[in-house]
């Protein structure tokens, strides 16, 4: 069995050297990429070849990858690198990697066509200025041949040990088993069809209850299905901190020979966040790639989960970054447990990994009713002139002559705007070459050796960043919209680019991975979900029966309007009825609102009406340690309301199983905001789905109101109480989204008047 390897994966492996080094930042992104080969391929002879696909070996090994041009005329391969700024900041390792690079392939095509040596070109093309600085260096395939030995004969006893390793895990998960004596109530289905998607390598939508255990009924199948299905690598994503720890518990029960890594964010895993990430700064980032390699080796030594913890302690013992050293693990780690960003984000990692590396990667997507919003959180961005004002305040003077133009051209977006928000059609051509301007002129500034730049200039890169390459994706997906600031002085204006549906993004990854399972207990209607996350044609479905009873759960709906208008009035009912219900069983409740302020009003009356009835809030900005002594209120055998806003942190993703939680009060129907953003929303779904208000409105509200709902009954020996207070709970329609176990009666509407202690 040969190891197969891409020519990149095989250079960095081999040829990276010295620091880490981010100055030369940020890279052109991947349609600027590709623009600029084609741009430098279109200036070429007409027998120029373009992605020659090339292949060879080397004992154990099997090398493959695209050379980027061929010209045979001249007989010249050339090695094309985009960027931005000047090349005189390039670190003199990148430069090193990028020969190493060229070499393989010239040697590759020496061995393909017979050829006795070769020009090679490294071209740089500045996406900026379109500008081509060419190197070139003529090679012997004789040499070209020995350079191809040295960096395999580097690689192979690593690419021997990984061949050893994936042949001892897929005999081990082929005769994995399940951990437990036996399979929940809903969870075999449930894995059965995680195995038949991976089996005929399709995507699949999952809607099981909570409390079967999704996580482990995902996961199992999926390990098993790797060797038969040769799968490289599996990818757990979750939208939540929680998620993660589930999945690797869950992972630790199943005791698979597996490596399995854990991805934080950087801001959450950097060491030094005070200085920069390079050698000169950072002494971490020092030496680098010359500590890496005992570093990874330490690491991967015998399969175990490399946690953030784990991670940590290993690259401080090799003064080597935690952050990045995570990255490089990457490429090795069978099992992979990180955020949503890692794969569905723009330049997301582990997607790009899959790609160039031509993983089959197996995805799951952990509590997928979140992967809509947080999608769209991705594939937006906004721009505040107030911080460009700012940025300008402490730019060196050519900068502030380009954020002075920006400036112009800005305030042209809003010059005869009337109204607080307006909606434009188009991004307008002259702010966006502005825009690129001000970045390339940054780009080149943040370069430049000296002193740090000014935090206001950093953030204002970074927005304007943002804002540019989604600017270059703009389309009928997204929205362009120009809200006016209040204040003093001249009019000042926020812009936004606002994804709408991220279909178009979410799609295409979906449909790169061999197989991925989106499972959620809320995911109905399906055809919300299949149209605005782009699930590909042709995607399974399974909708897995409930393991509870209707007698576990008391259901009552009481006709009460908790609309906006109607709220004051509202507040003194149902603090009666929480009163009431509390007094007939005392015990641990949670009660869920709308907002803040509704939550506040509510649980002010009750404290009014019911002063014996302990009570405890969420509020507005609550840490990591806040959250956790919410939480700790709910004991067993312990007494109060939880007073929670509906889509927050309390609304899903916690487990209080007995009496630790038994009953939930919640206080509206969940609906989004009616606002001038949530109208256009409304409306561009309208025109492209033809549903509207269900799209925008509906079913993104009753999906809270089921998670939130979903917090009372987490096993079969569970009994509780839910309320749904709204009057819009009685519509037909809404009835008809609601879990088809529950059995719900009507309750009386409270009067306001105090329960009897």
């Amino acid at each position: 069995m040969s190891y197969r390897i891409a020519v990149r994966a095989l250079c960095e492996f081999t040829a990276k050297a010295g620091d880490l080094d981010l100055r030369f930042t940020p890279s052109p992104t991947a349609l600027e990429g590709i623009e600029g080969h084609q741009r430098v391929a279109a200036r070429r002879g007409p027998g120029y070849e373009r992605e020659v696909s090339l292949q060879g070996d080397f004992e154990d090994l099997q090398v493959r990858g695209r050379a980027d041009g061929f010209d045979a005329a001249a007989n010249r391969l050339e090695e094309i690198k985009t960027h931005r700024g000047s090349l005189e900041r390039q670190p003199g390792n990148h430069r090193h990697l990028h020969w190493a690079q060229a070499k393989v392939y010239g040697h590759l095509l020496c061995q393909a066509r017979e050829l006795p040596g070769l020009t090679l070109a490294l071209v740089y093309f500045d996406i900026g200025s379109g500008a081509e600085t060419v190197f070139t260096e003529a090679w012997t395939a004789a040499d070209l041949a020995e350079h191809f030995a040295l960096q395999c004969s580097r690689f192979l006893a690593w690419a021997r040990q990984e061949l050893t390793h994936r042949a001892k895990r897929d005999e081990a998960l082929a005769t994995l088993a399940f951990p437990h004596a036996d399979f929940r109530h809903g969870q075999r289905p449930l894995a059965e069809a995680v195995y038949k998607a991976a089996s005929v390598g399709c995507c699949l939508l999952a809607q099981a209850p909570t409390g079967i255990g999704k996580t482990v009924g995902t996961l199992f199948p999926l390990l098993k299905a790797m060797p038969r299905q040769n799968l490289d690598r599996l990818f757990f994503l979750a939208a939540k901190t929680p998620g993660r720890a589930l999945a690797l518990h869950g992972l630790e029960s199943l005791a698979a020979p597996v490596r399995v890594l854990e991805l934080v964010a950087r801001d959450k895993a950097c060491e030094h966040p005070e200085l920069a990430c390079h050698g000169e700064s950072c002494p971490l980032a020092r030496g680098f790639y010359d500590r890496l390699p005992a570093a990874r080796a330490d690491a991967l030594a015998e399969p175990m989960q490399l946690t953030r913890a784990r991670v940590r302690e290993t690259a401080l013992a090799h003064e080597v970054c935690p952050y990045y050293l995570a990255q490089e693990l990457a490429r090795w780690s069978d099992v992979v447990v990180g955020d949503y960003n890692y794969y569905f984000d723009g330049s997301a990692m582990l997607h790009a990994l899959a790609q160039t590396q031509e993983w089959r990667v197996g995805v799951l997507v952990d509590e997928a009713h979140n992967l809509l919003d947080r999608a769209r959180g991705m594939y937006s961005a906004s721009l505040d002139q107030r911080r460009l004002a700012a940025g300008k305040s402490v730019a060196p003077p050519a900068i502030a002559k380009g954020l002075q133009a920006l400036n112009r051209e800005w305030n042209r977006l809003h010059k005869e705007q009337q109204v607080d928000y307006q909606v434009q059609a188009e991004l307008p051509a002259a702010f966006l070459t502005a825009l690129q301007r001000v970045v390339g002129l940054l780009t080149e500034h943040f370069g430049e050796p000296g002193q740090p730049p000014a935090p206001e200039l950093q953030t204002l890169f970074f927005d304007l960043l943002q804002f540019m390459r989604l600017g270059e994706t703009f389309g009928d997906h997204s929205l362009f919209d120009v809200t006016l600031l209040k204040g003093r002085g001249k009019a000042q204006s926020q812009l936004n680019l606002r994804n709408l549906v991220p279909a178009p993004f979410v799609g295409p990854r979906l449909a790169a991975a061999h197989s991925c399972t989106l499972f959620s207990a809320t995911l109905i209607p399906q055809h919300f979900h299949r149209d605005l996350l782009g699930v590909p044609v042709g995607s399974a479905w399974v909708d897995v029966a409930s393991p509870f009873a209707a007698e576990q759960l008391e259901v009552r709906l009481v006709r009460l309007s908790t609309r906006y208008a109607d709220r004051a009035a509202s507040r003194a009912p149902i603090a009666a009825l929480i009163a009431s219900r509390y007094r007939q069983r005392p015990g641990n409740y949670l009660a869920f609102f709308s907002s803040f302020d509704y939550l506040d009003q509510v649980a002010e009356a009750l404290a009014e009406l019911a002063p014996d009835v302990p009570q405890w809030r969420q509020s507005r900005g609550m840490d990591e340690a806040a959250r956790q002594a919410f939480l700790d209120r709910f004991q067993a055998d312990g007494r109060g309301i939880g007073f929670a806003v509906l889509g927050g942190s309390f609304g899903e993703g916690i487990d209080l199983p007995g009496d630790r939680l038994i009953g939930a009060f919640v206080a509206t129907l969940g609906l989004p905001q009616l606002n001038p953003v949530n109208e256009q929303l409304r409306q561009r779904l309208q025109r492209r789905f033809g549903d509207g208000y269900r799209y925008a409105y509906l079913y993104p509200g009753l999906q809270k109101v089921i998670q939130a709902a979903g917090r009372v009954i987490r096993t079969v020996q569970d009994r509780g109480c839910l309320y749904l207070i709204d009057d819009r709970f009685t519509q037909p329609e809404v009835r008809a989204l609601l879990p088809s176990w529950w059995q719900v009666e009507e309750g009386a509407v409270p009067t306001g008047e105090p329960a009897p202690a």
